[in-house]
């Protein structure tokens, strides 16, 4: 799969079937490469792994986060639950639907990079990592799983997580567009699918640096809307290209906008980070692509956002454009035979980088 300039792929020379290759921002001088990931299949890899077997300990849930009733007590909205802590902050909901969606997006992460969870040079060696954003807490407990030598906390506005989780893993409730009150600092921070989640970027961004020890490391993973496409089979007038321009229209006017992840390297540098690295992969809205690892992820990303697009849009159509719910669920009936037709090769732009904190 193509998804670094030093990782390049030989696919079909049948351009019209097949995902260009991603593009990669010139690394600068001095930077980490990102690491080798792993092939599936190779111990470790996306074959070898479990979305459900992480339950090797016990943590007290309730004493860690000192959660009150009313957090417990979610708003529902639309017929969908959504948080109460800072309710309305975040656009999607914490119901069981969204939440199997969050674990098939986690999964499709893991098959883009090979089965690892991280690239940073932290993907090893970390004593003490943050999850920002953690939703259902699958990346903090696998990466707990995998390092029992690293500390990992996971921190999200909704209590979903497991109350099983191994030794070295815990989870708080917390607004972290608030003041962060962590005592120590952390050597990892990571950052993915947290999109339309803050009011300025830049300010959590900043919050990260300032709480990583010297040497540590920031690495973010998000998309942006709307969708792309690069061979013209997807149709201007398409529902699909329709609904992802409202829903970047919708967050904007929120004053939470979901097109600015390609600001995340300049984002990092004006924090003080160094050795930054970029790059921009494409998930396949389904399985058009004739590479059989993309045609695989192709399958992974139409689950993921086929069984989850209502979901995904409520809020922001409904909250941020003054749509009605009936309104946004006919747009997405007809979004959902876009999402399937596989005449349209179209997919999602996601921005990876991660970056340094200088040494003191």
């Amino acid at each position: 799969m193509a998804l670094t300039g030093e990782t390049k792929q030989a696919v079909s020379t049948d351009t019209t079937n097949t995902v260009p290759p991603a593009s990669e921002t010139p690394v600068p001088a001095g930077a980490s490469a990102p690491p080798e990931p792993l092939s599936i299949g190779e111990a470790g890899g996306a074959d070898n792994f479990s979305d459900t077997d992480s339950a090797i300990g016990t943590s007290d849930f309730t004493s860690l986060t000192s959660l009150s009733e009313s957090i417990r007590e979610f708003r529902i909205e639309n017929g969908r639950t959504y948080h109460s802590l800072s309710a309305g902050k975040y656009w999607c909901p914490n119901d069981d639907l969204e939440n199997s969606r969050l674990d098939l997006q986690h999964h499709a992460h893991r098959l883009t990079f090979g089965g690892a969870l991280s690239c940073c040079p932290k993907s090893t060696g970390a004593k003490r990592v943050l999850d920002l954003g953690t939703g259902t807490g699958i990346w903090a407990i696998e990466y707990a799983d995998e390092h029992p030598e690293a500390e990992v906390v996971g921190v999200d506005l909704s209590p979903i997580q497991p109350a099983f989780v191994p030794p070295n893993c815990s989870f708080e409730v917390d607004d972290v567009e608030k003041e962060w009150t962590w005592s120590q600092p952390f050597d990892f921070i990571y950052w993915r699918a947290l999109l339309g989640c803050f009011s300025d970027p830049q300010t959590i961004v900043q919050k990260c640096f300032d709480n990583l020890e010297p040497g540590g490391y920031l690495e973010m993973h998000d998309g942006y809307f709307p969708i792309e496409c690069d061979d013209e089979t997807l149709p201007a007038d398409c529902s699909l290209l329709e609904m992802t321009k409202l829903a970047r229209e919708g967050a904007a006017r929120l004053g939470r906008p979901m097109d600015v992840s390609p600001q995340y390297p300049k984002m990092m540098e004006k924090a003080g980070f160094v050795d930054i690295v970029t790059v921009k992969y494409k998930w396949p809205i389904n399985p058009w692509p004739q590479d059989r690892k993309l045609k695989t992820l192709g399958h992974w990303n139409l689950a993921n956002v086929d069984g989850g697009l209502e979901g995904l849009h409520l809020a922001l159509l409904t909250r941020g454009l003054g749509w009605t719910k009936e309104e946004t669920l006919a747009l997405c009936a007809e979004v959902r035979k876009d999402l399937r037709n596989q005449a349209y090769h179209a997919y999602w732009p996601v921005i990876y980088c991660y970056g340094r904190k200088p040494e003191e």
